[in-house]
């Protein structure tokens, strides 16, 4: 992976990336190789009011097999920049935009007919500019394979963990997050930012409440179950997923019990049974159907794939 680095560079998302596919110690497959590229080698201002020195100029584009372009605080329109991302694209690169690196992809046709993950303050303009693309300001990232967009700096680290998901499965994505803490892994399709109400409290975050749901997958918990917990109605409960996460308590849970179902496949020889009993889905016959559904696939084509 090569992430390209332009004038007034925020470092966050760089960091994010680096933590995902940089060095995490013998114990865990190394997959990826991390190094930063700019238009012009030199110091590279960030926005912590230092210098960044990055070596290498756009040839290092030549080589990689994803560019992830991200932390850039203008817009990225240099002709020579356009033209080294869409070469890189040409011959099989995957584009990782987020935030305003999204310009680049569109700027390119990458996204006509398809649709964008898009940061809220950024969706006007990009639509005004590139009418064929649908960008979205309330998802966290979309993934189309050749090319994957992030609305938010924050949701780097959801995307990048998704494509170690996508390339080497989900028990990698989880023993690297698990690396510094990461909390389970977000869907594309949830939420940037939770909605405010319009009267009333704000509502807590459900962080602990997914961290609760997340321990108990083997157990048959309902939405009646998870509100007890919250100490709000079944009601209340689904309108607070729906609006901070996108999906309803029933659908967060499903996925959660399918991330962990492909990690226990990859990493153990549990039969099928034993699995459905533990993620919650009570018989092989239910478990085949609902990871059909999810991944069209089988559970043991898929076992067969990433063992």
């Amino acid at each position: 992976m090569v992430a390209l680095a332009g004038p007034l560079m925020e470092l966050y998302p760089v960091t994010c990336a680096s933590a995902v596919f940089g060095w995490h110690g013998t114990e865990i497959p190394h997959h990826y190789d991390f190094r930063m590229c700019t238009e012009h080698p030199g110091p590279v201002r960030t926005t912590l009011g230092v210098d960044l020195i990055v070596e290498q100029g756009l040839v290092a584009l030549a080589e990689a097999d994803t560019v992830l372009i991200a932390g850039w605080c203008s817009r990225p329109d240099s002709p020579a920049v356009l033209e080294a991302v869409g070469a890189a694209h040409a011959r099989g690169a995957r584009i990782i935009a987020v935030c305003e690196g999204v310009w680049i992809p569109a700027a390119l046709g990458l996204l006509d007919g398809r649709g964008s993950a898009s940061h809220w303050d950024l969706v006007d303009e990009l639509s005004a500019a590139h009418p064929r693309v649908r960008f979205d300001s309330k998802i966290l990232y979309m993934d189309h394979g050749d090319v994957a967009t992030a609305g938010a700096s924050a949701t780097t680290l959801d995307l990048c963990l998704n494509l170690v998901r996508s390339d080497h499965g989900a028990a990698l994505a989880a023993r690297i997050g698990r690396q510094f803490a990461a909390a389970p892994l977000r869907e594309g399709g949830q939420r940037q930012f939770p909605e405010l109400p319009t009267r009333g409290p704000v509502p807590d975050s459900l962080a602990p409440l997914l961290e609760w749901m997340a321990a108990r997958l083997d157990q048959p918990l309902t939405v009646e179950d998870i509100a007890a917990r919250s100490g709000v109605s079944p009601r209340t409960l689904s309108r607070h997923f729906t609006e901070q996460l996108g999906v309803s308590p029933g659908r967060w849970l499903l996925e959660r019990r399918i991330a962990t179902t492909r990690a226990l496949l990859e990493e153990t020889d549990l039969p099928i049974e034993t699995i459905a009993r533990q993620v919650g889905l009570s018989s092989a016959v239910n478990l085949r159907r609902r990871f059909y559904d999810a991944l069209r696939t089988t559970p043991a084509a898929y076992r067969r794939s990433f063992r």
